[in-house]
């Protein structure tokens, strides 16, 4: 984006905040054994009486070397909602500007411009799912702050193609958050390598999903320095609990085994993939750079109580624009997916 300016994007109210030192900002360990008595903690040690590091400075450390990139270009939340929430509340002023999403996608986006009083202009994804960027560029206005590009896309599992993400950071003026919750299961280039060559770009990531830590909650906003900056002074002090940390720092550098499991799970979706093209009422099975599937159906509502009558949960997608008739398939282990199957089969009329 040429002429960028964080400034201007930045909210009044925000620029002039400084951010809440607290005490283990205040005084940062080096590992010197010491008296901890300025935080009016509880003294006696049980793994967790003390308040955690505000920073999580060990665990970005660790995601910093594996993603590419500083330690200043990190910050993290409590899930990814948190982090989306931060970047509203940092750069969007309630009740003037909005910000522009493309369902259908993650309904959170639509969910925290309600919380925080933001306009959400939608622009619908093409026949194909792929972002329509002249009616893109042509509904942002002087007030429009953020574009949200999931990519890969929840509900339908494509990534988006690359050109035409290049021209909306180009020529969209504002803040670009291309959300990666899925990038892990994808063979596309992760955005964050872009960083240097586009200041308005924000990426989103998680360990939710690849990494199999959905209960610990922890997400992760990657972008330049002065975004990250901004983003610090109103995060709350201690977002990141310290059992969180422990947890996430340990499946972070065990690598090894979330790209087993990533792979693992990539065999099954292409498996599973094959078996649902052979089922009778399944009309289209959409391609996916995610853990999930996404197919239509003859009769979404019908064949999903059919499948939570033979205990199989999954999603009912036919609420959502251009997925009509459509049911969303988590790809499970492969036992989980030998039970869908065989539902499948049962119900095959």
């Amino acid at each position: 984006m040429k002429d960028f300016n964080l400034d201007k994007l930045t909210r009044e109210n925000v620029k002039g905040l400084s951010p809440y030192s607290s005490a283990r900002d205040e005084y940062v360990s080096d590992g010197t054994e010491m008296v901890f008595l300025d935080a009016n903690e509880n003294p006696f040690s049980n793994g967790v009486n003390r308040y955690p590091d505000p920073q999580q400075r060990s665990l970005k450390s660790v995601l910093a070397e594996q993603k590419g990139v500083k330690t200043e270009n990190l910050l993290l939340g409590n899930g990814s909602d948190e982090v989306l929430d931060l970047i509203y509340r940092a750069f969007c002023e309630p009740k003037e500007d909005n910000i522009i999403t493309l369902p259908p996608t993650y309904g959170m986006y639509k969910v925290l411009s309600g919380i925080n009083n933001i306009e959400n202009k939608e622009v619908l994804l093409t026949a194909n799912f792929e972002p329509n960027v002249d009616e893109i560029l042509a509904t942002a206005n002087n007030n429009s702050k953020i574009l949200f590009l999931c990519s890969p896309n929840n509900p339908t599992g494509n990534s988006f193609t690359a050109a035409k993400m290049h021209q909306l950071l180009e020529e969209f003026n504002g803040l670009v958050v291309v959300d990666e919750a899925y990038i892990d299961f994808s063979p596309q280039e992760s955005w964050v390598t872009q960083l240097g060559n586009y200041p308005n770009l924000i990426v989103t990531q998680t360990l939710s999903k690849a990494y199999g830590l959905a209960g610990v909650r922890l997400g992760i906003c990657i972008a330049s320095e002065e975004i990250i900056s901004v983003l610090n002074k109103i995060k709350p002090p201690y977002n990141v609990n310290e059992l969180t940390q422990q947890r996430a720092k340990e499946r972070v550098l065990d690598i090894d085994s979330v790209k087993q499991e990533v792979s693992k799970i990539m065999l099954e979706k292409e498996a599973l993939s094959k078996v649902l093209l052979q089922v009778s009422f399944i009309e289209k099975v959409y391609a996916s750079d995610a853990n999930f599937i996404l197919a239509k159906v003859d009769d979404a509502t019908k064949r999903y109580n059919q499948l939570l009558e033979k205990g199989i949960v999954i999603r009912n997608r036919t609420t959502q624009p251009l997925c009509e008739n459509t049911l969303r398939f988590t790809v499970g282990t492969p036992k989980e997916n030998k039970q869908l199957i065989n539902a499948l089969n049962q119900i095959n009329n």
